[in-house]
């Protein structure tokens, strides 16, 4: 670029003394010299942009690979960075959503337990007004025949036979109504 600016000035001064003269021949000699040397710097000067674009396309090749290179390695830092960032997240959610999950399973658990406590209600309702003993009144006529079996034997008689308990069993369930 500096050889561009000195031949610059030698043009322009070569035009304004040629300007001076008065004569019409004079001015058209310079005037060939003058378009040569104006032509040689326009040669000269596009040959240096050719080669100052040439340079920086070369200084581009090598800078851009290490440029590109560069980018990549910090690319990678902040998808290892944006994983690791999304990776506390999903066990952030992760174990919120256990937690509802066993929230909702609680939850199901008491209504399963509290539904089937009121089956359990009606159903004995049910048996007790159709007359059918419960699970106590057996346990309790149990423990009854238990204590009467217990004193007959230290009385000494002999127990009822089998099928006089039978007869009676069958004209009990004969009198109770069914609905």
């Amino acid at each position: 670029m500096a050889k561009f600016k000195k031949t610059a000035k030698k043009t322009t001064r070569s035009s304004a003394s040629t300007r001076g003269t008065s004569a019409r021949s004079a001015s058209t000699k310079s005037r060939t010299p003058q378009a040569e040397q104006l032509s040689k710097t326009l040669s000269e000067t596009a040959q240096q942009v050719w080669l100052a674009g040439v340079g920086a396309f070369g200084r581009a090749q090598t800078e851009g690979t290490k440029l590109f290179e560069a980018l990549i390695k910090e690319g990678l830092k902040l998808e290892k960075n944006a994983l690791r960032f999304a990776g506390g997240q999903a066990d952030a959610m992760r174990g919120a959503v256990e937690n509802k999950v066993g929230q909702a399973r609680e939850r199901a658990t008491d209504t399963w337990d509290r539904l089937e406590k009121v089956f359990e209600d009606r159903v004995q309702r049910a048996l007790t007004k159709l007359g059918v003993p419960g699970r106590d009144d057996l346990a309790e006529l149990t423990r009854k025949v238990d204590t009467l079996t217990a004193e007959l034997r230290k009385s000494g008689k002999p127990a009822a036979t089998t099928r006089a308990a039978k007869k009676t069993a069958a004209r009990k369930t004969r009198s109770t109504p069914a609905a």
